[in-house]
């Protein structure tokens, strides 16, 4: 039984070792399509916390701006070789993702430091998000897992 678990533990680990990288790209870019498209099309659950959170530009510009960025870092995920292009705009991106935080406290948190509000745990999965990109981006010289796929 212990051989016969380890054979299988081997494949299911190399499968993921194979395919994770790619996925895990595929899946930020789809999170970063559909979030920024919510934006322009006056959808996101998130616009009056934009709103609040960058006061001193005109949210009707702003908002689908960033809506249409975080497209944008969504599509260079997508194609292997925009990826660091990718990377860079997120990069940009990232002070103003967590912003709120600093700006907008109570709307963050229930129990400052510890007790978030649901905007506060919106905010708090973009280190995720961001983490996560950068580990494709660590792979970003090492593709060959990665190409035949995209």
């Amino acid at each position: 039984m212990s051989n016969w678990f380890k054979k299988i533990d081997l494949k299911i680990a190399g499968w993921m070792s194979h395919y994770s990288n790619f996925l895990l790209r595929i899946s930020i870019a789809v999170i970063f399509i559909w979030f920024g498209l919510l934006k322009p099309l006056g959808l996101s659950p998130e616009l009056e916390l934009i709103k609040n959170t960058v006061y001193w530009m005109n949210p009707e510009t702003f908002v689908p701006i960033l809506g249409w960025w975080e497209v944008l870092i969504g599509v260079c995920l997508l194609y292997r070789p925009l990826i660091r292009f990718a990377l860079l705009l997120l990069f940009i991106q990232l002070p103003g993702t967590l912003l709120p935080l600093i700006l907008l406290p109570d709307v963050c948190f229930n129990v400052f430091p510890h007790g978030l509000t649901l905007e506060g745990q919106y905010i708090i999965k973009n280190l995720l998000l961001v983490n996560a990109a950068f580990v494709v981006g660590s792979n970003v010289r090492n593709l060959n897992n990665d190409k035949r796929m995209l």
